[in-house]
């Protein structure tokens, strides 16, 4: 069984429904023996074997079956109840287990995410943990009703007959000893077939998130060929764990049927020498094909038991996977934080990283600024912005939120008086409503109309059949990427920071629209702070402050006409994408 840490206590959560089930199943297994012993009486009497009673009437014979039919009936209700108690207890564990890492996943930092694929994470949470299910469930119950059902049924065909017990007992024994290198074998054979299985299920993750690539490039047929491949690889060890599989089950048969013959001749042997009954015989040969029950359960509970322990030695090296962003031992926890954001000589060097991504910034936003962060591509604007959410840590005095040190502050609290608005706009499978709205458990009608207006989506969303009811498809799939882009802002305007970060939040609607957004900003966030990471010019030229990023380096701080004065680079910007927009017009009137 299972005994790594974050499984055996579930043992003992569930030790009296266990401790039920198991007793009924004990109680089921010592009844059915009884029949038997009943049959033996039945032959023996109609025989007129010397010891028990005669039967001449076929009403003699109802007794004896209706006693039958009543343990039959007990079984039937027992098998019933264990069923329900242990079989069920595997159904909670497996709730508790997965509910469990769930929880583990949403602490994990962005670092283990950086470096794991979803479709691997996910092959933990359904092929692992059905696989750690099954030995809580039917594991459990094939090891105690093998072990004492077997146990029950030798002792009462050593007490029939110790000689020919023990001449079936040994090609037994040996047959177990054989099973168990064998299982040994298929547990690495199992481990290679969850292996396998992950590559493949993050594969597929990745082909249907790009799908439209896939399209766009004339791939599918590639994609599919490399599909087969992955799905080959998964098939093939699947049919080596399997081989294995058939191998143990064949030699189990084989043996059984040997060990029936030597009992069927062993046995007339006596009943010739007359030191054996029929009804002896049939009762012993009943007892012995129960037997065959228990060697299945246990063969069976080793290759059950196998797969589990690969399993759960998966799902707890995810489960030991420690974050490295957590709180620190004396966090700053329910503080109000104003709003103002000190950077002082900050530096940061990815985890998987050598070259410095951020080198010594500096700069100021005061209590309710609208500040644009601007920068070309791969300048670190995006960066900053994950370290703003302490997604990674930083060196203490780096960064500091209202007079607090970032590493001082709680997560929590840092992050209630954030507002995030991802570069990459991500939505849930869930109506319009429900995903501006995520930060609580349900918003007001009033509330939402009011961040769907300042983030000028409102319009659009009554256009809809169903309104802010509208289901998205994943990712917001169903919706253009202007129309994510404004869910998004609206999701981060109804929790009212005290922060907003907007990450590349308004690139992909026109400039028309861009004004709209950035007008209602600073209407209804006056005495808030807003900051705007960008890299078009129009989205930050009216905002109280500019703090211009390149190569990692803070190169300028000021206002629009301030650093079309002082700093070339800006000058640079403002002239190429003017003269982008000229060919745009040009373009758009030949």
């Amino acid at each position: 069984m299972i005994l790594l840490k974050h499984f055996r206590h579930y043992y003992i959560k569930y030790g009296l429904a266990f401790l039920v089930g198991l007793a009924i199943l004990v109680a089921v297994d010592w009844f059915q023996l009884e029949i038997p012993r009943i049959i033996k009486v039945i032959i023996n009497g109609v025989e007129g074997i010397e010891g028990f009673t005669l039967i001449t009437s076929i009403n003699q014979i109802w007794a004896p079956l209706l006693t039958i039919l009543g343990i039959v009936v007990g079984m039937t209700v027992g098998r019933f109840l264990w069923r329900i108690t242990l079989i069920g207890n595997s159904r909670r564990i497996e709730t508790d287990i997965r509910s469990e890492m769930f929880k583990h996943a949403t602490e994990l930092d962005q670092n283990f995410y950086s470096n794991e694929k979803i479709g691997g994470l996910m092959s933990y949470f359904i092929n692992d943990l059905n696989a750690v299910k099954e030995l809580y469930g039917f594991g459990l119950l094939m090891l105690v009703d093998g072990l004492v059902l077997g146990g029950f049924v030798l002792v009462r065909m050593f007490s029939l007959n110790w000689e020919m017990t023990l001449y079936a007992a040994i090609p037994l024994a040996l047959m177990g000893v054989l099973v168990f290198f064998l299982e040994l074998k298929m547990e690495k054979k199992f481990k290679l077939r969850q292996e396998s299985f992950e590559s493949m299920s993050d594969f597929s993750q990745e082909s249907f998130s790009g799908i439209t690539v896939i399209k766009a490039y004339v791939r599918e047929a590639v994609e599919s060929l490399r599909f087969t491949k992955k799905s080959k690889d998964v098939f093939d060890k699947s049919m080596d764990h399997l081989k294995y599989s058939v191998v143990v089950n064949v030699i189990i048969d084989a043996m059984i049927s040997l060990v029936i013959l030597a009992i069927l001749a062993f046995g007339a042997i006596l009943i010739a020498k007359g030191n054996l009954s029929s009804g002896e015989l049939t009762e012993y040969i009943t007892y012995f094909f129960t037997l065959l029950w228990p060697v299945f359960a246990i063969s069976s509970f080793m290759n059950i038991n196998g797969q589990a322990q690969a399993s759960a030695k998966r799902i707890a090296e995810f489960l030991d996977s420690k974050p490295s962003v957590v709180d620190g031992p004396n966090a700053i926890k329910n503080v109000t934080l104003d709003g103002s954001i000190s950077v002082s000589h900050l530096s940061f060097t990815y985890p998987d990283s050598e070259k410095p991504t951020l080198k010594d910034m500096s700069f100021e936003v005061k209590p309710g600024e609208m500040v644009g962060i601007l920068g070309r591509t791969g300048s670190g604007k995006s960066t900053l912005v994950e370290l703003f959410l302490h997604l990674y840590n930083t060196e203490k005095g780096m960064i500091r939120f209202g007079g607090y040190d970032l590493m001082e502050l709680s997560l929590a609290t840092l992050r209630e008086h954030i507002g995030y608005v991802p570069q990459d706009n991500f939505l849930y499978s869930d109506t319009i409503k429900n995903n501006i709205g995520f930060a609580y458990t349900s918003i007001d009608n009033e509330r939402l109309i009011q961040v769907a207006k300042i983030s000028d989506i409102h319009e659009n969303v009554l256009e809809f059949k169903d309104g802010y009811e509208t289901m998205l498809g994943e990712r917001g799939a169903t919706i253009s990427g202007g129309q994510k882009q404004r869910v998004s802002i609206a999701r981060a305007l109804a929790k009212e920071p005290k922060v907003l970060i907007l990450d590349d939040s308004v690139s992909a609607v026109d400039t028309k629209t861009e004004e709209a957004i950035i007008t209602n900003l600073r209407q209804v966030r006056k005495g808030k702070t807003t900051l705007m990471i960008a890299h078009r010019i129009s989205t930050v030229k009216k905002l109280d402050k500019i703090v211009v990023i390149d190569q990692g380096q803070v190169v300028g701080v000021g206002t629009h006409a301030e650093l079309m004065k002082t700093l070339p680079l800006y000058q640079e910007m403002v002239k190429l994408q003017e003269l982008e927009e000229l060919v745009g017009e040009v373009e758009a009137h030949a």
